[in-house]
């Protein structure tokens, strides 16, 4: 990994982006009005379909506008998040305390959320608790690169800290109790080594896909929850922009690689 700093500390309120409500976001998407975002925000979900079998029940925490419901087949999928929205099947669930049955779901999705818990191993622990034994935690999350580094310095959203132990479930990874703030260095924290972190889970999950993902049809998004400024495209310049970062990523994934796709898989009690 290459790191320009160790750390950048930005809370979300000095951010140099506009936020979005939820409900303009789901309007956004719903309606086609972002080309650039439609098409992220898919290929940002449907890898996910291959770990998800057509008769499982799932649940996505820290769901956000809830994008998983339009794109992923479920006999069940339930959502959930920190928020009173009304659109969630769930809501005003915190996702290191979810209150919920224990081995109840075939699956558990986790897209962009885990940088915003405050102790990420106690996450894992309660979705290893409410995870059936062989059912799938399946992880989206920010990949500090050296763009995103970049990125993260000239927009002052969010901010990461390579120097905080993940694995302490008493100090928090980020400075702010604020679900907004994260700390965007946490998947590389924890699954920059994967037979220490098999070691600090405790074997209780078996990693079973790994791959980075995301360069320019990110950055050219106009974004998800934050605006940004963007060049509209059609469907077949975006395919082949997508096709450009898969080649960048797959030769230089510590350059160009914004985002991170991951599965682990629960091993029995």
């Amino acid at each position: 990994m290459i790191k320009i700093f160790q750390k950048l500390i930005f809370h979300n309120k000095n951010s140099k982006l506009n936020k979005k409500t939820i409900a303009s976001v789901i309007d956004e998407y719903k309606k086609l009005k972002n080309k650039n975002l439609h098409f992220l925000i898919n290929e940002r979900f449907s890898w996910m379909q291959q770990f998800i079998n057509k008769t499982d029940d799932g649940l996505e925490v820290g769901a956000g506008a809830a994008f998983s419901k339009h794109l992923l087949n479920a006999q069940t999928l339930l959502t959930s998040d920190f928020s009173n929205d009304s659109h969630l099947d769930y809501q005003n669930i915190d996702a290191e305390k979810t209150g919920l049955e224990n081995s109840k779901y075939d699956f558990v999705i986790a897209s962009n959320m885990m940088h915003h818990v405050p102790h990420p191993i106690i996450f894992l622990e309660e979705m290893y608790r409410i995870l059936k034994p062989g059912g799938k935690l399946i992880i989206f999350e920010p990949h500090v690169s050296l763009i995103y580094q970049l990125v993260t310095f000239f927009t002052k959203h969010e901010g990461f800290d390579f120097t905080v132990n993940v694995w302490n479930k008493d100090k928090p990874v980020k400075q702010n109790k604020n679900p907004w703030d994260s700390n965007q260095a946490v998947a590389y924290l924890l699954f920059k080594n994967h037979e220490l972190f098999h070691k600090n889970i405790n074997s209780k999950f078996e990693i079973i896909y790994d791959k980075f993902a995301e360069f320019m049809i990110f950055l050219n998004s106009g974004g998800i929850y934050s605006k940004s400024f963007y060049i509209p495209l059609n469907f077949t310049f975006l395919k082949i922009v997508n096709f450009i970062d898969k080649i960048l990523i797959k030769l230089f994934p510590n350059i160009f690689a914004l985002g991170r796709k991951i599965v682990l898989v629960k091993n029995k009690e």
